[in-house]
């Protein structure tokens, strides 16, 4: 049975909640054996917030693991554990970053299979005073990645982006066709990971129309066909520009696999309306699986007892199954 590292996330945000509900499941047995990498006292609080017959079990090395059912372990990592509830935090940020570099550590020296992150918040790591807008860089920095890509799936629609934590008034000064061309490598190799052989992508437009030849836009023209042209010299089973409007629909009605978008709230606004509760982010081409839910702190139903842990249990049972394939 894989080993899984659940990093808590914010400690004032839901994801001590959703990891709790989610280990109460007893689906989750028959696919991983889960360790929490955290702060065990939240996590005692969050149980008890739940009213969930279960127990946490601290522990400061995996070789003291010892799974049970109705226990959580919990690995405390020492971190700032003055945390605020329902609000970001200087002490949160320090906390969540803490958490995540450990289970790194686990993830590379092997001794974790795949890492599932809690939701975090950008203001607790901006109060930190860290660099990183969010888990992907974080993680890139960590493993030395250059080339990475957040990824979502669901069963209703998968895509992957190619710009991702900046203002939209950047992304067009961004959009190059080496960094199309990457994504879509990225696309094909997310699709490995997932099991999907020969995948047929679809890459979205930036402008409306997809840039009408031109007349909305030239970013379709100097960067993004080049990029599919090259793609497909690859083998790349890959088609496209295809206007943002329609390449969903398309999408939803399984023509692709995967789509590849140029901004980030292009590809999330379609995948939340079609699985907020389920959706699932996978940060492609890391040495490590790392899945996420696709959601986040929630700090205005944190600690209320609300939370909705489909989408950790469903990146729970996925980080167990996805494998890291060189296509």
């Amino acid at each position: 049975m894989k080993r899984i590292a659940i990093t808590m996330g914010e400690p004032g945000g839901v994801g001590p909640e959703v990891i709790v509900k989610a280990l109460f499941c007893a689906e989750i047995r028959n696919y991983c054996t889960p360790v929490v990498v955290g702060n065990t006292g939240v996590m005692e609080d969050a149980v008890k917030l739940t009213g969930l017959p279960l127990k946490v079990k601290a522990i400061s090395d995996l070789s003291e693991s010892r799974p049970a059912v109705g226990i959580i372990e919990a690995l405390d990592v020492k971190a700032p554990s003055s945390c605020k509830k329902n609000a970001p935090s200087k002490n949160a940020g320090k906390a969540v970053v803490s958490y995540i570099k450990k289970a790194v550590e686990l993830a590379l020296n092997s001794e974790v299979s795949a890492i599932v992150t809690a939701p975090i918040s950008k203001e607790s790591l901006k109060m930190a005073g860290c660099k990183w807008p969010g888990h992907t860089e974080l993680l890139a920095e960590l493993t030395n990645t250059k080339d990475f890509a957040m990824m979502f799936v669901s069963e209703k629609l998968k895509l992957i982006l190619c710009t991702i934590h900046i203002p939209l008034k950047d992304v067009p000064k961004k959009i190059t066709e080496k960094l199309v061309l990457k994504t879509i490598r990225l696309a094909k190799k997310g699709c490995g990971m997932l099991g999907i052989n020969n995948p047929i992508i679809a890459v979205a437009g930036l402008n409306p129309h997809a840039g009408e030849s031109g007349v909305m836009g030239k970013e379709e023209l100097r960067f993004i066909i080049p990029a599919i042209d090259l793609a497909k010299e690859e083998g790349i089973d890959v088609s496209g520009p295809f206007p943002p409007d329609i390449v969903f629909h398309k999408a939803y009605k399984r023509d692709f696999d995967m789509v590849v978008c140029m901004y980030h709230d292009q590809g999330l606004i379609p995948f939340k309306m079609l699985a907020f509760d389920t959706g699932v982010n996978i940060t492609v081409g890391l040495p490590v699986i790392r899945t996420s839910p696709d959601h986040g702190t929630a700090f205005d139903i944190a600690w209320k007892n609300r939370a909705n842990p489909s989408s950790m249990i469903e990146a729970i049972k996925l980080a167990a199954t996805l494998e890291i394939r060189n296509v």
